[in-house]
């Protein structure tokens, strides 16, 4: 790896909680950013940090190289890498991280009994979980149960970002429909739309979207924090591998690196929202044909929670297993049916 990737590697790793602004916001404070530095990656479709972060950054150095003014350019996007050096979080105390972990106390149920009982409760807030499986194991099966089981018990809003046509609303209302409790007609309709109001869906079909929508969701929830209105419990993408796995491979990492700031984002997100996120993820053949989770190693760190979920032949019944978690043992196994 060269002094370029290095410092590229470093930046995408030091994002902060502040919004990634438009390269020419950088002027003032950094000189070198002057107008041939920002026409230089105006031509190149880099309009703000974000845009810079994605970029092949040892290409923009090849192109900088060939322009009489190579020296300044290259300065300039040293100044952008020490920039986003800038805004990485401070150390933390054992004492904050614990006031953290006490902040994160709301155990969401997902509705799927099996589920939770491996969880101790639920989905934590403050943590991603993600759910492996093969296409038929019910993974988005388990994802519309929780948002419709959070919709109407907890009465959060739950934002499912879809990335394989797999959000039915109808089906949605059918999950709905058992868990409000009232005899009353009217009453029950009345519950039904306010909880299918509170699950939002949007379509995604790339990682830049993806980045895109997270950031955006990170600027509604501060504006939220501040307002103090409203409360957003769960974030959903069914499914983050297929939005992934079209840009890993080839011969450079900027794959790898748009991989990293999506986990990146997801996981502040939780943190700093205290918002539980839940992702599926699909299977690849490993060892000895046994199924394993997609992405690699690079995305393993990145839940807090993993779970396998698989049907067993000839039965309706699921079965989920303990791949990582902060507090079960791993191989820890439970069966549960789902709600169809």
């Amino acid at each position: 790896m060269c002094l370029w990737e290095e410092k590229l590697v470093l930046s995408r790793c030091r994002l902060s909680e502040k919004e990634m602004p438009p390269l020419k916001s950088l002027q003032q404070e950094y000189p070198a950013i002057d107008a041939r530095f920002l026409h230089f990656c105006t031509s190149r479709g880099i309009i703000s940090v974000e845009d810079f972060l994605i970029h092949d950054l040892n290409e923009l150095v090849a192109f900088a190289e060939q322009d009489p003014d190579s020296e300044d350019l290259k300065k300039g996007i040293l100044l952008v890498l020490s920039y986003i050096d800038g805004q990485h979080q401070s150390w933390r105390n054992g004492l904050e991280l614990l006031q953290d972990a006490e902040r994160n106390n709301l155990v969401l149920s997902t509705g799927c009994d099996g589920i939770d009982f491996l969880l101790q409760g639920g989905l934590h807030e403050g943590q991603l979980t993600e759910l492996v499986g093969s296409s038929s194991s019910g993974k988005t099966q388990v994802c519309l149960q929780a948002a419709s089981n959070i919709a109407v018990k907890y009465m959060g809003t739950v934002m499912f970002l879809d990335s394989c046509n797999s959000f039915s609303a109808k089906h949605i209302a059918h999950l709905i429909s058992p868990l409000l409790t009232t005899r009353s007609k009217e009453v029950k309709e009345r519950s039904l739309q306010r909880a299918m109001s509170k699950i939002l869906c949007q379509s995604v079909f790339d990682i830049f979207t993806l980045l895109h929508e997270l950031n955006q969701l990170d600027t509604l929830l501060r504006s939220e924090v501040k307002s103090k209105e409203g409360k957003m419990h769960l974030l959903i993408i069914d499914s983050v591998s297929s939005l992934i796995t079209p840009v890993l491979g080839g011969r450079d990492s900027n794959g790898h690196s748009l991989m990293t700031s999506a986990g990146f984002l997801l996981k502040k997100l939780a943190n700093e929202h205290n918002l539980s996120v839940l992702v599926t993820n699909h299977t690849v053949g490993g060892e000895r044909g046994i199924p394993k989770p997609a992405l690699g190693e690079s995305w393993k760190s990145i839940p807090h929670v993993r779970l396998m979920l698989s049907r067993e032949s000839g039965s309706s019944s699921r079965k989920v297993s303990v791949l990582k978690h902060p507090s079960v043992a791993s191989g820890v196994s439970a069966y549960f049916e789902l709600f169809t």
